[in-house]
């Protein structure tokens, strides 16, 4: 079957439906129906700061921390210990986010994080979570950074 006759065939079936639903009082007052959201990453948990300092301070194996920023935003300062795979890189460098690890994501504001989770949680990731706050609250609290570039250098 082509695509013109697949539009063809479910505009017939649409109106049908429309039309034998017209006169009948139960399908007119039914709830419409609802269709399953594709994963969000409004749906990944957040994790604080507090918690990915403390997992960071016992050198938990199981955790893994992705800053989805640019290279140069990495350079200038990030997450110790975080690894770089810039939000548009994620789908093409699936490979180096094993799926048995706790994935926190974080970029500056939490748009580009959004981004890749949903990419991840699309390809089969289910332990994802969100730094909380991202990187410009991480800042304005004064935690700890990682920086190529000299401290000074760095933009808040």
């Amino acid at each position: 079957m082509n695509l013109k006759t697949s539009f063809v065939l479910l505009t017939a079936g649409a109106l049908f439906c429309a039309h034998a639903s017209a006169g009948d009082p139960a399908v007119q007052n039914a709830a419409p129906a609802t269709v399953p959201a594709a994963p969000s990453a409004a749906a990944i948990p957040l994790v604080t700061q507090d918690a990915l300092l403390a997992r960071q301070a016992k050198h938990d194996s199981a955790l893994l921390v992705i800053d989805v920023r640019s290279p140069e935003e990495f350079a200038q300062g990030h997450v110790p210990g975080a690894v770089n795979i810039p939000q548009d890189q994620v789908a093409s460098r699936l490979a180096e986010v094993p799926k048995d690890k706790d994935v926190v994501l974080y970029c500056r504001s939490g748009r580009r994080t959004a981004l890749a989770a949903d990419v991840l949680s699309a390809n089969g990731y289910t332990r994802l979570s969100h730094l909380e706050g991202d990187m410009n609250a991480w800042l304005e609290k004064g935690r700890p950074i990682q920086a190529k570039a000299p401290p000074e250098a760095i933009q808040h």
